[in-house]
């Protein structure tokens, strides 16, 4: 029966020592809270987006193979998945169509923590939190963890899934990944991922609070990605599921010294959608087509940014104050001068490259017996329950690998 070590009690981790556990290894949980699974409690406002109904692989973004990012996804398809969670672990799930999101039925993220560490525990495995990992040690075939408060434990097979940097008040300082760069690992760049992008001052600035659905493309020299999705005005700058999912063309581009274009299709209406609605209409003018589609404060700052008159009749219109503003509707210049961050960043990009691993037991390549999962993994994906599926497969795949036989 091989001794195994898990290192970080949040999705990945918990995943991984439960599957560890059934598999019969002697199992141990570190966490250094006072009751692990942090991340997934503050998950998808309190309710926790566990999974997406149909993926997409394409929207993971990695520095690594795309296609050893796929070998790992498809290991523990998602319906399987959902399965684990409703038959498995009794926690029954909500489909939210319009955004292709899976949350339980309570709507309780506490439910998903919980259940999570209940079946570790049934499972047999030992959970152990204000264990604070400070080094790890391979010597004679074995790995020695040292603890915050000078106490080493030992074991056949470590799994380390100790998350990255991202929201580091719920524990994640990125010690994980310094350890393992310590003992010689490939970590592609790490940077803040699905985060909020700042401009402040700026023309949208008096528009805080105002939410609406756009599509927004982020490119740099670099990078390019788009998305459609919620889109809300802070008093900072951006944020809303559209612009998180672009957001890391834009920490990318400032972290290399770069810079990267924001452009917004501000409604589902093209060039000659709006060619339509700005033609001749009686005594209509510019203000009144454009706040027919949107809400009355934008309509007023978009229509300025385009520098056209929002008293002047459609009738009146030039062709090429009509053009401006169409090109300031479909594909306006969004200003930006930063982001928030790992702050408020929901997941780490970047981290230890995937070729690093075996994709089918998450076993490292370099040193065996050790096996990596979940943050500390080069791959993220866009809101709505990927990065969880991310964390539950990879978790699954080294909790199964530390478990086999020695």
């Amino acid at each position: 029966m091989p001794r195994v070590i898990v290192i970080g009690a949040g999705a990945a981790g918990s995943t991984a020592a439960i599957f560890a556990a059934r598999g019969g290894a002697e199992t141990v949980l570190l966490d250094g809270g006072v009751d692990g699974g942090r991340k997934i409690l503050i998950s998808g406002g309190g309710r926790c987006n566990i999974l997406p109904m149909v993926v997409d692989e394409s929207r993971y973004v990695t520095d690594s193979s795309p296609n050893v990012l796929r070998k790992m996804l498809r290991a523990w398809p998602v319906l399987e998945q959902r399965a684990f969670f409703e038959d498995d672990l009794g926690i029954p799930l909500a489909e939210e169509h319009e955004s292709n999101k899976l949350f339980p039925v309570s709507n309780k993220a506490r439910d998903v923590r919980d259940g999570l560490l209940t079946a570790a525990k049934s499972a047999g495995v030992r959970v152990l939190h204000d264990h604070r990992v400070v080094a790890i040690t391979q010597t004679a075939g074995a790995w020695a963890v040292t603890l915050a408060n000078g106490e080493t434990l030992s074991c056949d097979r470590l799994i380390v899934a100790s998350g990255g940097l991202s929201v580091p008040a719920t524990g994640s300082d990125g010690a994980g990944l310094s350890m393992l760069e310590g003992l010689g690992y490939e970590l592609n760049p790490r940077y803040a991922a699905l985060t909020p992008i700042t401009a402040a001052p700026s023309a949208y600035t008096e528009l805080s609070g105002l939410s609406l659905t756009v599509t927004i493309t982020a490119k740099s020299a670099e990078r390019t990605a788009k998305a459609t999705g919620g889109f809300l005005f802070t008093h900072r700058g951006y944020s809303g599921p559209s612009v998180l999912n672009v957001s890391h063309v834009v920490v990318r581009a400032r972290a290399e010294g770069s810079s990267a274009l924001l452009t917004v299709q501000w409604t589902a209406l093209l060039d000659a959608d709006w060619e339509v609605r700005l033609k001749p209409q009686g005594v209509r003018t510019v203000s009144g087509a454009v706040r027919a589609e949107l809400p009355d404060r934008l309509a007023a700052v978009l229509i300025a940014a385009a520098g056209v008159d929002p008293a002047r009749l459609l009738s009146e219109l030039r062709r090429e104050e009509r053009l401006r503003l169409i090109e300031t509707l479909v594909r306006g210049d969004l200003p930006w001068n930063g982001d928030e961050g790992y702050k408020k960043a929901e997941v780490t990009g970047g981290g230890v490259a995937l070729s690093e691993v075996q994709p089918r037991t998450m076993e490292s390549r370099r040193h065996p017996g050790l096996f990596l999962c979940g943050e500390v993994l080069d791959a993220f994906g866009p809101i709505g329950g990927y990065n969880f599926l991310w964390a539950w497969s990879t978790g699954r795949a080294a909790g199964l690998g530390a478990a086999a036989p020695i």
